[in-house]
Order: C-alpha cells, then sequence, then structure tokens
C-alpha cells in the first residue's frame, strides 16, 4: 500500500500542473497494486494464509488513516484551524484561498488508493467477517475514522460503492455516509461485545500487528463508543433527534468511553521505521509556523502547554533576530517573500540541548482519538441536557486529561482557575497584521454564564487540547463558530465572502470532472448548500444558532 510521508515542498511555478492530479482518476476506481492480490476466490485461501493477510493488514491501515498527512491536512485544515501556517508558501496557496489542487487531490483520492480497497479484498478473499468478526468490526473502525475526515473536507464522496465499478465513481450525499458510518460503527460494537461477553478478549494474532490496541477488544470497544460520540456531536445542529440519541447509545453503552489518557487511541511512536506525520511535516520542511490564533489564546491563557506545543524564535537566516527567544506566530494568510521574513518564527517545538520540552519529536505518537476530546464532548452532551453529567467536571476532567497528555504536572490547578482572557496578535513585522483579541471568555468554568458562553468555552479548550489534529478542530469551528478566530489576511480565492464565511470545504479537483462528468455533477448536487467552492456549507455545517 502506498503511504506518502515525503515533504512536498512549493512550487509557484507547477501551480497548474496537474499531472500528479491525474492520479486520482485511478484512486477513485478502487483499485490498488495489490488489488488483485487479494481480490481472488476466498476459498483458494486457507485458513493460515487468511490469518496472515488479515494481521499484516491491520497495522498499515491505521497509519493510513493519516495518509498523504501534509497535503491531507498539513497545508489546509491545520490553517484553517488557526494552529499553523505555511508562512513561506507565498501568494496562491491553501492558506491564502488560492487553493493548490495538487495538494488537494490527494486529500480526496489517496483514500481510494489504500483503506478503501483494503478493507474491500480483505473482506472479498478471507473468512474473517465470519471466523473473526470483531476483527472485521475493528476495520470498520478505522474506514469510518479515515472516510470521516474525506467527507469533512469536501462532503458527498464515493463510499457506499467505492470500488464496486471501473467505470464509475457514484457518490453519496453526506448525510447517506454518516447513516452508513453509525450502521458500520453498530456493527463494529456487536461484534466487539459479542467477543467480549464470550469471553475472548483479543485476536489470535500478535499483539504487535495492531499498533493502536494490540488487539485489545475491551479497548476498542472504548474507541468505537467514542467515535460514534463524536460522529454524533458533528450532525447536531442538522439532525438533532440523531445526533442525540447517537450520543446516548455511545455515552450508555456498558463497554465506557475513552476516560484517562492510557486509552488514548494513537500511532505509537515504537513501530520500526515510523516517524510521526506531524513532525516530519514540521521539521522536515522547516516552512510550518504557529498560528497567530493559538498564540494569543496560549499567551493569554497563560497556558503552561504552550512551551511544549511550540519553540521559541532563532535567529534568522539572513542574521541575528532581535525576537530570538520569544513566541511569535503569524496570522493566516500573510503574504511572505521569501524565508528570511517570518520562517524563523515559532515553529512545533523541536527538542534541542537547551529545549527540554520533548513531547513532539519525530517519533511522537500520533493522535487518533483522546480521552480529553471525549471529555469535552460529553461536556457538551451534558450542556446540551442530555445527560446527567456535571458540565462543569467534564470540562474540566477533559483539560487535565490533555495536562497529562503532554506532559503538563505543574501550574494545572492555577490554569483551570484563570481569569485572564485571549490576549492581541501584534505582528512585530508588519504591524497592519495586527489583531485585536476576539473572545472574551476565560478557562474559569462561568456556571452564570449562557449555554452560548459556556460552549464557547467547551470548544476553545477542546480546540488547545486537540492540537494538533487539525482536522478535527476544523470541523469543530465550521460547526460552531468556535474558538472565534482571526480572519485571514489575504484572500485569492476570487469570493468576496471568504474572509467573513472563512473556508468551508475543500474543492473537487478538475481530474475528477475529467474522468467522470456524471458523478461530478451528481456531488455538486449533493452539496445542496451552494456550488463547488470554498464557502458551500458541508450538510452538518448548518448556518443556524448552537441552541
Amino acid at each position: 500500500m502506498k503511504r506518502n510521508f515525503k515533504y512536498i515542498p512549493y512550487n509557484p511555478k507547477g501551480k497548474y500542473t496537474f499531472i500528479g492530479v491525474m492520479l486520482i482518476a485511478l484512486a477513485l476506481t478502487g483499485c490498488t497494486k495489490n488489488f488483485e492480490k487479494y481480490n481472488t476466490d476466498p476459498t483458494k485461501l486457507s485458513s493460515t494464509q487468511s490469518v496472515a493477510i488479515a494481521s499484516t493488514l491491520f497495522g498499515p491501515l491505521e497509519v493510513n488513516i493519516f495518509d498523504d498527512y501534509q497535503r491531507a491536512q498539513n497545508l489546509s485544515a491545520d490553517g484553517y484551524a488557526g494552529y499553523l501556517d505555511a508562512c513561506a508558501f507565498n501568494q496562491g496557496s491553501n492558506l491564502d484561498y488560492g487553493m493548490h489542487e495538487s495538494w488537494n487531490a490527494p486529500a480526496l483520492g489517496d483514500i481510494y488508493g489504500d483503506i478503501l480497497p483494503s478493507m474491500r479484498s480483505l473482506g472479498l478473499t478471507t473468512n474473517i467477517k465470519t471466523s473473526q468478526p470483531p476483527v472485521w468490526g475493528i476495520g470498520l473502525l478505522i474506514q469510518v475514522t479515515a472516510m470521516d475526515k474525506v467527507t469533512d473536507r469536501f462532503g458527498p464522496v464515493p463510499y457506499s460503492k467505492a470500488g464496486s465499478s471501473l467505470t464509475t465513481t457514484p457518490f453519496d450525499s453526506q448525510q447517506a455516509i454518516y447513516q452508513q458510518f453509525f450502521k458500520q460503527i453498530d456493527t463494529a460494537v456487536t461484534n466487539l461485545q459479542a467477543a467480549i461477553s464470550a469471553g475472548v478478549t483479543s485476536a489470535p494474532y500478535t499483539a504487535s500487528t495492531d499498533y493502536v490496541y494490540g488487539w485489545n477488544y475491551k479497548q476498542w470497544l472504548k474507541y468505537a463508543n467514542s467515535l460514534r460520540l463524536r460522529l454524533a456531536m458533528r450532525i447536531v445542529k442538522v439532525d438533532a433527534v440523531t445526533a442525540k440519541a447517537q450520543a446516548l447509545t455511545a455515552i450508555q453503552n456498558s463497554g465506557g468511553l475513552l476516560e484517562t489518557t492510557t486509552d488514548d487511541a494513537n500511532i505509537p511512536s515504537s513501530i520500526n521505521g515510523f516517524t510521526g506525520f506531524y513532525a516530519i511535516a514540521t521539521y522536515g520542511g522547516g516552512q510550518m509556523v504557529m498560528d497567530a490564533a493559538i498564540q494569543s489564546y496560549m499567551q493569554g491563557y497563560n497556558d503552561p502547554r504552550f512551551t511544549v506545543y511550540f519553540a521559541p524564535t532563532t535567529a534568522a537566516p539572513t542574521g541575528s533576530s532581535p525576537y530570538a527567544g520569544q513566541y511569535h506566530g503569524v496570522r493566516t494568510g500573510t503574504y511572505v517573500s521569501d524565508n528570511a521574513t517570518y520562517a524563523y518564527f515559532s515553529t512545533g517545538n523541536i527538542p534541542t540541548s537547551t529545549n527540554p520540552n520533548t513531547y513532539f519529536t519525530p517519533s511522537f505518537p500520533q493522535p487518533i482519538l483522546t480521552s480529553a476530546e471525549v471529555w469535552f464532548l460529553r461536556a457538551e452532551a451534558a450542556l446540551r441536557g442530555w445527560t446527567s453529567e456535571n458540565v462543569q467536571t467534564d470540562y474540566e476532567t477533559g483539560i487535565r486529561n490533555s495536562m497529562t497528555k503532554y506532559g503538563v504536572t505543574s501550574g494545572v490547578d492555577a490554569y483551570i482557575a484563570g481569569t485572564t482572557t485571549e490576549a492581541n496578535y501584534v505582528d512585530p513585522l508588519v504591524p497592519a497584521n495586527n489583531a485585536t483579541a476576539l473572545s472574551t471568555i476565560s478557562v474559569a468554568w462561568n456556571p452564570n454564564g449562557t449555554k452560548e458562553q459556556m460552549l464557547e468555552q467547551i470548544i476553545t479548550q477542546k480546540w488547545l487540547a486537540l492540537f494538533p489534529d487539525g482536522q478535527e478542530a476544523w470541523a469543530d469551528y465550521r460547526r460552531t463558530g468556535y474558538p472565534k478566530l482571526f480572519p485571514i489576511i489575504n484572500n485569492d480565492s476570487g469570493i468576496p465572502g471568504a474572509v467573513a464565511l472563512q473556508i468551508r470545504r475543500l474543492q473537487y479537483p478538475s481530474s475528477l470532472i475529467l474522468k467522470d462528468p456524471a458523478a461530478f455533477s451528481n456531488a455538486v448536487a449533493n452539496l445542496l448548500n451552494g456550488p463547488d467552492n470554498i464557502t458551500t456549507r458541508l450538510w452538518w455545517d448548518v448556518n443556524a444558532p448552537n441552541f
């Protein structure tokens, strides 16, 4: 299976060269080099062969949740979420809404060359659905996790029939995709619970072949419930009835949710040859710097995670910098003429002999879904009156779990009790980029606040805890409007309203139109809320109050 870990530098001369983009035409058919190997008559495989295929396939599938991480997330969602900015990429990048198509095409197509055909092949070539139902259920959870990222970038995508035809690429509406997600989670939960009830708590495979939980069915059941809760909250504004029902199904399941940091789902650093995707994007290119939004919140709150997430500025490539040792970020959409201007500003934290904060090393565990996120989801569910849990307790537990995850032990109580607010942003190089803080909420829970104010507190702290998962943070921002983010400096989309709306989705690659015009027309029709551009809202991204 293909996995692209290579750093992709920006090449303005190749901005409209779509040779690489055309690969999506093959990817969307669901074919891979391994398809024929796996897509054979199951009766021709011995039980030993079936076990061998299953036991070696799942680890790579888990890694491929983040397929082409840099182009699929780092050069888009990480910026839209207010985390990181590709400051040296100048005009025409995703982060000034110029939309670099050769970056966005892999964000749609790569999953169709990896996870979906592998799962389809696994189902066709082995008897795993009947011989190892919980293992099949785990595969479905991996598939849902990966495909949720794809549909939440674009909207309607091929899913229910992906890979079933070599001539067409039928697209499903996002509503239909989410309905299928919940059904697949149902299957996974049923299969896992049945095995656990029968006293079977793990698969008959080597533990190391499941990178996340080592085939621990009880942990995977917690993950299934937590994933359901994440997806349930995503659709709360478009289908509150289903959202509540799915959330309660998750919360009330006897298998439980992710509750402590030991439950967190990560791609661990112990995998031989694995390097964290975030580390590659941050260290490998040296062009991703801290965004002004996260700087203003973390500095305003005196967040003890700040020096874990980010490194101070360094000497500029052309000489000494008066800002060395300080923390400075860049507003999204800032034009940069060369690397000597902003590229020495605060990057993702790089461990050095003088910098003891070493969490984000190149081998740090890549988070998939954490207990901190789940506690914030529970806080929101309680705020909406769906449960009798204490909102403040859930909220503060989310903060504490995040601190624990990142090794912060000092100052946590003071942070939770903090009454300071977001700081203003100051660009030391270009004063025109300065921005006044948009939020007035503090960290300390306000029991007398309105529901809207409480939701802003929950989502803002969830956003800080989600770092570096810009994909999930961007989805929360679109759904709730929180945290309040500075608008981009420059808008190269050609759509005047893009600055106020901020980006809502990625556009489909042009190769899709060339390959299958009918499928493209169907995809656009299923968008429901507008044309194929960056300001059209997804199905769940409803322009309505949160309550």
